[in-house]
């Protein structure tokens, strides 16, 4: 491939790793586990994965390891670092044993399952250390959850020689990855299957997972380019920009990038859920703000709305839980229907107040809320505009307060989405450093003969050298939930808590920031310079962890 200079010269930057695991390790086994709700069901679906210990690395003579072939799998959307992890993962295995050998897996879990693969060697992955993307194998969004599917991936499996499965992914995946380890281990295939997290969203998360990869990175690309917008919006002071942030079931990006660039209004879909927000409260909120900017000769600003925040207004929550229930049941049915007469069948077929708001909703967002469900059967919010809903409604309440004299200013929009732009970018030092740890973290818990384990770096507000690495079992971090009409066991999503450090300095800052003209252009990343500027953690861990971003 054609480098760029930067390329050229990432390729060189050696990611920092945790000291306990430079050289030997033991294994710290802590207390046995149980999953964080629906301890029955979960321990009955997962009778030789669940109640295992916490692990922690401790620093230890080095010892022998037998040679092991080990596979890898990338699973699910883009994040930055996935290189990383896999270059990491490499690294630990040879550092292990100079002759185990690593497998990967062709666009995700559908290569384990079709019997596509290439062997990683250190020519192949000296290519990509440091680069953001998954293009050095590819991912897919194939779900991992049948015997049949379990059965294929074992046949190639066995084929190759290998011992161990890594699958790096978001929540889903990783759950795929616990039931895929359950099922190994029941039929007694000596197959081992651990986890890295991974998800720009944010929303895999706990006590044990402090971040998952690549939402630093995704946070600090969006950031930018929100500061560039910000200057720009200073600069002419004409417009009102309503920007959509990825993160669907969680607003930890819309937080995060808030905190970095201080904008006049960010949405957080948790607390419209908590304080049982109407559509027309967001709107009446958000004129409200404009009006009063107006008065101050403030024509312009910025909204961040979060991707998923149709979902947590709770009229709309319960008209979409219907919908997906209904569309799972008679989805063939609706695809034989005309366009034309769609929104009328599902009117009639809806509960009374549900058919209610679905008919009061726009022809537009009302037909983006029936479009095909994404592989876990939900509502593609990202295709739903949300911004220009939003700011179509703001529009039309400011020129109902113009007519009664509350507002006297100009209302201009412009409107943009950030989701692929953050996915695949290079990896943050911070990203590139946690990443290459996960990955050799993996290699550990692959040595060590442990399955259904997630790797886990924690204390990552310090410098890398004290981070702490181990293993956290994924069936701690369950609950069972309603996917496709049915209650399945998935990983328990991470939203932002109300009561947490880093929605209370929002809270406490967000009204200065809308009457004022605070706004923070953080810049691109650094890759090379002084540590407080290229080796920063997010606002968000700073303050969960130390209470302050100062």
């Amino acid at each position: 491939m054609k480098k760029s200079a930067l390329q050229t010269a990432r390729a060189s930057y050696q990611p920092k790793l945790p000291e306990a695991i430079k050289n030997g390790v033991t294994i710290v086994e802590g207390k046995a586990t149980q999953s964080v709700a629906d301890q029955e069901a979960i321990a009955k679906l997962f009778p030789n994965t669940y109640g295992m210990p916490v692990l922690r690395f401790e620093a230890a003579p080095k010892k022998e390891y037998p040679a092991i072939n080990v596979g890898v799998i990338l699973s699910g959307g883009q994040a930055p670092g996935g290189h990383n992890v896999i270059s990491g993962l490499f690294d630990g295995l040879k550092a292990m044993n100079k002759d185990s050998r690593l497998f990967g897996f062709l666009l995700g879990p559908g290569g384990l399952i079709d019997h596509k693969y290439m062997e990683l060697t250190a020519d192949i992955i000296d290519d990509y250390r440091n680069t953001g993307g998954f293009d050095i194998i590819g991912s897919g969004r194939t779900k991992l959850e049948t015997k049949e599917q379990f059965d294929s991936g074992l046949e190639i499996i066995k084929e190759l020689g290998i011992k161990a499965v890594v699958i790096i992914g978001g929540d889903d995946s990783n759950t795929n990855a616990c039931v895929l380890a359950e099922y190994y281990k029941q039929i007694g295939a000596g197959v081992q299957v651990i986890g890295c997290p991974k998800t720009i969203d944010g929303d895999l998360k706990n006590e044990m997972i402090e971040c998952s990869f690549g939402f630093d990175t995704a946070c600090k690309v969006y950031s930018e380019v929100i500061g560039n917008i910000q200057r720009d919006c200073n600069s002419a002071k004409k417009y009102w920009h309503f920007i959509k942030l990825m993160g669907r079931s969680a607003s930890h990006i819309a937080l995060e990038c808030a905190l970095q660039t201080q904008p006049n209004i960010c949405l957080i879909s948790e607390e419209v859920e908590a304080k049982q927000m109407t559509l027309d409260d967001i709107v009446n909120y958000i004129a409200d703000i404009v009006a009063a900017r107006a008065a101050k000769g403030f024509n312009f600003g910025t909204v961040l709305i979060p991707e998923g925040l149709i979902e947590f207004i709770p009229a709309m929550k319960r008209l979409i839980a219907e919908l997906n229930d209904f569309l799972a049941k008679n989805g063939a049915e609706f695809a034989m229907i005309k366009k034309s007469e769609q929104r009328n069948y599902i009117i009639k077929h809806l509960s009374p107040e549900n058919s209610t708001i679905y008919a009061s909703l726009p022809e537009g967002v009302a037909r983006q809320l029936t479009l095909d469900r994404d592989p876990h059967g939900n509502v593609q919010v990202s295709l739903i505009e949300t911004e220009k809903l939003l700011g179509e409604m703001v529009g039309r309440r400011l020129a109902e307060m113009k007519e009664a004299g509350k507002y006297v200013g100009k209302f201009a929009t412009q409107y943009h989405f950030f989701g692929y732009e953050g996915r695949c970018a290079d990896p943050s030092n911070f990203d590139a450093d946690y990443c290459y740890s996960l990955g050799y973290t993996a290699s550990l818990l692959v040595g060590e003969g442990r399955t259904g384990y997630m790797s886990s770096v924690r204390n990552t507000t310090k410098p890398a050298s004290e981070w702490i690495a181990g293993g956290v079992p994924v069936t701690m971090m369950m609950n069972m939930e309603r996917r496709h009409g049915e209650m399945k066991p998935v990983i328990q999503k991470a939203l932002v808590h109300l009561d947490g450090a880093p929605f209370k300095y929002f809270a406490a800052h967000r009204d200065e920031w809308a009457m004022n003209t605070c706004y923070v252009y953080p810049g691109p990343i650094q890759y090379f310079g002084p540590t407080e500027v290229c080796d920063q953690p997010t606002k968000t861990l700073m303050l969960e962890q130390n209470g302050s971003i100062d």
